[in-house]
């Protein structure tokens, strides 16, 4: 019997992805990202939602086209539920929908955030698949998380950032040393060239395995108001060593905690998942976990960014599961994991 032919769609923020999988192995993956959100220094919700309307039937076309399949090939249609932008999530939700009713095929709705984790089961996205149990530090614009996983269905957030994620702290951060959007990126760039012990900033003590990073950013922006009154040069002459501590500490911040989680399950089994786990700095570190007898589960970049393939997968194992969706459902901008 041959394995389901699954589309997946993507479209929580400001990227309309479409991919087709069958199996485990993903037969396309086209990404339409917007850049109109640079000049804002952030994505406009309603900026979005209307990008991903010109978009999404372009890039559903070039995902079918390149799979080499028909549109009637297709088993089930899997989206993107939530967690998002309300607006961008209808406009997948509403083109997954009508084209399940088209192909009389079922729907399957997927959390984002449990995605971006089950990219890992992807077949050329590791070398190898982690095992339950195993821990996941998710790293993206609006959520930070260490996730306990016991089985596909067996997921437990034990936890997560009080305010502004890692992603948001990169932005932020950023935005205020003059960097473009997304920041993430520029920073990671710049900090190469940076001495990451150049400057030292605090971290907030949060309890538990917890996160919070709106602290670090008002304290980065408090320093370097106090550095330009006395020399209004001091991003620019410095911006190489301010990259590379932010991200120093960003990063040190992130794996602590994901550290003393493993630590206290006996678990030493640690994946990294979303958008900011592309972070040089953040996977060089973890790597390292190896050497003390960890193993370590990272995917490859182009499964690390809001992709459909990462939909396209947990809609396989929900498939094969019959875990199928309603037309009724409603799109969810707050989507627990």
């Amino acid at each position: 019997m041959k394995s389901p032919i699954i589309l997946g769609i993507e479209s929580s923020c400001d990227d309309t992805s479409a991919a087709v999988i069958q199996g485990s192995t993903i037969l396309s993956n086209v990404i339409a990202s917007q850049k109109v959100h640079q000049k804002y220094g952030g994505v406009v919700p309603e900026l979005a939602s209307r990008a991903h309307q010109q978009n999404i039937v372009p890039v559903i076309q070039t995902a079918i086209s390149e799979a080499k399949i028909r549109q009637k090939d297709l088993d089930a249609i899997a989206y993107t539920i939530g967690p998002g932008l309300l607006g961008s999530l209808l406009v997948g939700s509403s083109f997954a929908k009508s084209l399940a009713i088209a192909l009389d095929v079922p729907l399957i709705e997927v959390n984002h955030m449990q995605a971006h984790i089950f990219a890992h089961f992807i077949q050329d996205a590791n070398d190898e698949a982690p095992e339950f149990p195993f821990l996941c530090l998710t790293v993206s614009g609006g959520h930070t998380q260490v996730v306990l996983l016991k089985s596909y269905t067996d997921l437990e957030v034990i936890g997560e950032t009080r305010d502004d994620a890692a992603g948001e702290a990169f932005d932020k951060i950023g935005k205020i040393m003059g960097l473009k959007y997304p920041a993430g990126p520029e920073i990671d760039r710049l900090a190469k060239e940076g001495n990451p012990n150049a400057f030292k900033f605090t971290k907030p003590k949060v309890d538990g395995y917890d996160f919070s990073f709106s602290g670090l950013k008002t304290g980065v922006m408090n320093f370097l108001n106090q550095q330009q009154q006395k020399n209004p040069n001091f991003i620019q002459e410095n911006l190489n060593d301010l990259c590379a501590s932010v991200q120093h500490t960003i990063t040190d911040m992130c794996l602590e905690k994901l550290y003393l989680a493993a630590e206290d399950l006996g678990i030493k089994s640690l994946a990294l998942a979303g958008g900011v786990s592309a972070n040089s700095e953040l996977r060089l570190k973890l790597n390292l976990k190896t050497e003390e007898g960890y193993k370590v589960f990272i995917p490859k970049f182009e499964y690390t960014t809001d992709n459909a393939a990462m939909i396209a997968i947990v809609g396989k194992i929900k498939y094969e599961n019959e875990q199928f969706g309603e037309l009724t459902s409603k799109s969810q901008a707050r989507f627990k994991l």
